[in-house]
C-alpha cells in the first residue's frame, strides 16, 4: 500500500528548482524504499509565467504563497524563499495549520528559531532545517538525535563554502582578497553582495543553530562575535606559512562548566584563525565544509562534505522530506531539543593563543619595550619573528593563550607607543 504526501514548495529559485529536479527524479525510488509517494502537488513562486525547468509541470505554479500553506491539498511545506518577512509569518501560518516545514532558511532558524520549534511542537509536528545549518553535511540530525544523550564540550568548524573557497585561492594561489571574491562570483559561489560571507554573517547564523542543538541552550546569531575575512593580505598568509600555519574563517562554541558558583556558560565566536596545517581543519579547500563536535565520552567527531551547491543543498533538504513524510504517516513528530536561553561567557572572558604583526622603528631597546608591554597585561610571547630596514621592522609575535581582555589591554597601550608605528593584524589561533 502506497501513502500519498502532497508537498507544496515556496519559491523555486537555484536552490528551490534543483529540489523540485530531484524530488522527480527520485520520487520513484523513495517510494520504492520508503512505501511513500511524494506528490509535488503546488510551488509558489514571484512570476508564476517565468520559465521553468522542463522537468517541472507549468500547472504546478502559483503567485499566492497562501495557496501553499494553507492549501487543503498540501500536506508538506517546503519553504525556500530566504530572508525572515513574511517568511516566519508563512511557517508560522503553515505549522499553526498542522503542516511539517522543511526550510533551509539559516537567516530565519539562526535569530528566531527557539520560537519556531515551540510553534512546531505545540501543533505536534516537524520542523526540519539540516540544510540551513552545512548545506549537504549532515550535521544536525546526528547531534540532535545521535548524540542527544551525549555532553557535547565544543562545536567547531569550517561552515562558510564561499569563504573557505575565496581563503583556499589566497593561500594556495597568492590571489588578493579582491581577486579571491571576484573569482568566487564567477563561478556562482558568492552572490553580487557577498557580504553575508565575508563578514561572517552567514557563518554567525549556522552557529547559532549548531550551539543550539549541541547544548540544548537556546543560542542566536546575536549572540555570537563575529569577525569577517574583510582585510586580510597576502602577507597574512606568507607569514602563516612560515610559521606552519593555514587560515580559515571558523566558527567556534564551546561549553563552559566554571561560570559564576558553578554555572554553565557557552561561548561563540566567528573569526578568521591561524590553524597548523596537520590539523584535519587545515586540509577542507575550496568550497568544502567540516565540523568537529567534541564530547565527553565519544571524543572527537568530524563531519564533511559539499558547504554550498544548489544539488548539494537539495540533497539534504530532501532528506528532511523524507523524514517529516515519514513521520505525518506514522502520525508522530520530532520535537527540536532546545532549552532556556544560554548564559553567554563574555567575549574578554576568552581565552586564545594570538598572532600579532606590528610595525616599530628600528631603535636600540623597543623589542624590549614592547614586550614589556606584553608582559604588565599577562601576554606570554611564544615566538618572534623580526624583518627589518634602517628605519623600521616588521615584527610578529606569536603568544601562549591569554583572555582577550588582556590581549586588548595589551594591544591599546601599544598603540600609544611612540615607537610602534601600526598594530597591522591580530587573528586567533585555534587549538
Amino acid at each position: 500500500m502506497v501513502n500519498h504526501v502532497k508537498i507544496g514548495l515556496l519559491g523555486c529559485g537555484t536552490v528551490g528548482e534543483a529540489f523540485a529536479e530531484l524530488l522527480v527524479e527520485r520520487r520513484a525510488s523513495i517510494e520504492a524504499v520508503t512505501g511513500i509517494s511524494l506528490d509535488l502537488v503546488r510551488i509558489a513562486v514571484r512570476n508564476p509565467d517565468k520559465p521553468r525547468s522542463p522537468k517541472l509541470d507549468a500547472d504546478l505554479f502559483t503567485g499566492d504563497p497562501l495557496d501553499v500553506v494553507k492549501g487543503e491539498d498540501v500536506d508538506i511545506v517546503v519553504e525556500l524563499i530566504g530572508g525572515t518577512t513574511p517568511v516566519g509569518e508563512l511557517i508560522t501560518t503553515a505549522l499553526e495549520a498542522g503542516k511539517p516545514v522543511v526550510t533551509a532558511n539559516k537567516q530565519l532558524i539562526g535569530s528566531a528559531g527557539p520560537e519556531l520549534f515551540a510553534v512546531a511542537d505545540r501543533a505536534g509536528v516537524d520542523l526540519f532545517f539540516e540544510a540551513a545549518a552545512v548545506a549537504a553535511v549532515p550535521i544536525l540530525r546526528p547531534i540532535r538525535e545521535s548524540l542527544l544523550g551525549e555532553e557535547v564540550t565544543r562545536v567547531a568548524g569550517i561552515v562558510n563554502g564561499t569563504t573557505n573557497f575565496m581563503l583556499t585561492r589566497m593561500m594556495g594561489d597568492g590571489l588578493s582578497f579582491e581577486e579571491a571574491l571576484a573569482n568566487a562570483q564567477e563561478l556562482g559561489l558568492a552572490e553580487p553582495d557577498a557580504t553575508a560571507d565575508i563578514e561572517g554573517h552567514d557563518a554567525a547564523s549556522k552557529l547559532a543553530i549548531l550551539a543550539s542543538l549541541a547544548f540544548n541552550r537556546s543560542v542566536v546569531a546575536d549572540d555570537v562575535d563575529r569577525e569577517g575575512i574583510v582585510g586580510l593580505e597576502l602577507e597574512d598568509f606568507e607569514l602563516a606559512a612560515q610559521f606552519g600555519f593555514d587560515i580559515k574563517l571558523l566558527a567556534v562554541a564551546e561549553r563552559f562548566a566554571d561560570g559564576p558558583e558553578g554555572s554553565e556558560e557557552i561561548g561563540a565566536q566567528v573569526f578568521p584563525a591561524l590553524i597548523e596545517r596537520d590539523h584535519p581543519l587545515a586540509s577542507v579547500r575550496d568550497s568544502f565544509n567540516a565540523v568537529f563536535v567534541t564530547t565527553s565520552a565519544a571524543g572527537e567527531l568530524m563531519f564533511y562534505g559539499h558547504g554550498a551547491g544548489p544539488r548539494p543543498s537539495a540533497s539534504s533538504i530532501l532528506g528532511d522530506v523524507v523524514a517529516a513524510a515519514d513521520h505525518l504517516v506514522r502520525g508522530t513528530h520530532r520535537r527540536v531539543p532546545v532549552g532556556t536561553p544560554a548564559v553567554l561567557r563574555p567575549t574578554q572572558d576568552l581565552r586564545h593563543s594570538f598572532y600579532i604583526r606590528t610595525v616599530v622603528d628600528e631603535a636600540p631597546g623597543v623589542l624590549s619595550q614592547v614586550t614589556g608591554v606584553f608582559a604588565r597585561h599577562g601576554v606570554s610571547i611564544r615566538k618572534v619573528d623580526q624583518h627589518g630596514s634602517e628605519s623600521h621592522a616588521r615584527v610578529v609575535f606569536v603568544t601562549f593563550p591569554a583572555t582577550e581582555r588582556a590581549l586588548h589591554g595589551a594591544l591599546e597601550e601599544l598603540r600609544g607607543l611612540g615607537h610602534v608605528r601600526d598594530v597591522s593584524r591580530v587573528l586567533r589561533i585555534y587549538k
